[in-house]
């Protein structure tokens, strides 16, 4: 009996000072800081995204590789991915270069079949998996979502 109880509390104490080893993190925030077409036809558009990365931890943040998608009202209009590894140092920023894939004549005529139905605003959203090289967060889910406005507003 005694041995179990030894043992339940050295776990106790391993699991506490495990916790306690274990650094906070904060999520990245993920903006775009531009966009240039690359190449494209009628139906498919080739861009370049570039993503601004800003890191509020106090350790750099090693970024292995980043997955995205684009839906609009639903349907997804495009995607794209970054293999190129860089580092964001602690409480800083980085840019990472990310080609997409579109499909400007899909989301187009998705557009206007939205704008006829449902007024002013179209809902978006963008989904990704940031991967990194650290030991206790190997991938960083992120998603963001909004709505455009069609007559200019924010």
């Amino acid at each position: 009996m005694l041995p179990r109880a030894g043992f339940a509390i050295i776990f106790s104490m391993l699991l506490a000072a495990c916790s306690l080893v274990t650094p906070k993190f904060e999520k990245p925030t993920i903006s775009v800081a531009s966009i240039s077409l690359e190449s494209g036809n009628l139906l498919q558009q080739n861009f370049r995204v570039v993503l601004k990365i800003h890191n509020p931890n106090s350790r750099s943040l090693p970024i292995k590789a980043l997955t995205a998608d684009l839906k609009v009202s639903g349907e997804e209009i495009a995607s794209g991915q970054s293999s190129r590894p860089v580092i964001v140092p602690a409480y800083g920023d980085a840019e990472l270069e990310v080609g997409i894939s579109a499909n400007m004549a899909l989301a187009l005529l998705k557009l206007s079949k939205h704008s006829d139905t449902h007024g002013d605003a179209i809902p978006y959203d963008v989904t990704g998996v940031v991967t990194l090289e650290l030991p206790f967060f190997r991938t960083l889910p992120f998603h963001e979502s909004g709505s455009f406005d069609l007559h200019g507003g924010s």
